[in-house]
């Protein structure tokens, strides 16, 4: 697999994190400050957002995927080895408990709702007289 150097969040999970001087820092109208101050805070704001980013990932990024990705490697194999086994045989043994649950639903509730229905179905053919 070939990395992308383009277009680094394909999936776009990382969107909301795209911040812009103009999303953080706006002058509402008839409070402007004069325009070179406003051009220089602009490209300083740019200068060290990029300069920390950059630095702070070169710093750690390379450790810290590392990390990740013993992390999601870890979560895999606890996944394959033991949660999906654990989880299907827990399925195996709850068929017997949904069998028992079923006959006596269907031993104590089965009689009194058909003799709820008769009841019910004899006002209702008294009513049609």
């Amino acid at each position: 697999m070939e990395t992308d150097l383009v277009n680094r969040d394909p999936n776009d999970l990382n969107t909301y994190i795209m911040v812009q001087f103009e999303d953080a820092i706006a002058e509402p109208e008839g409070a402007h400050s004069i325009n070179c101050v406003w051009d220089t805070s602009f490209r300083c704001f740019s200068c060290w957002r990029d300069v920390w980013y950059k630095t702070f990932s070169f710093c750690f990024g390379v450790c810290l995927a590392a990390q990740w990705g013993f992390e999601f490697a870890w979560i895999a194999v606890v996944h394959v080895w033991c949660v999906t086994p654990w989880l299907k045989a827990t399925e195996m043994n709850c068929v017997i408990f949904k069998r028992l649950y079923g006959l006596c639903v269907h031993c104590c509730c089965d009689p009194i709702c058909e003799a709820s229905a008769l009841i019910l179905n004899a006002f209702r053919d008294k009513q049609k007289l």
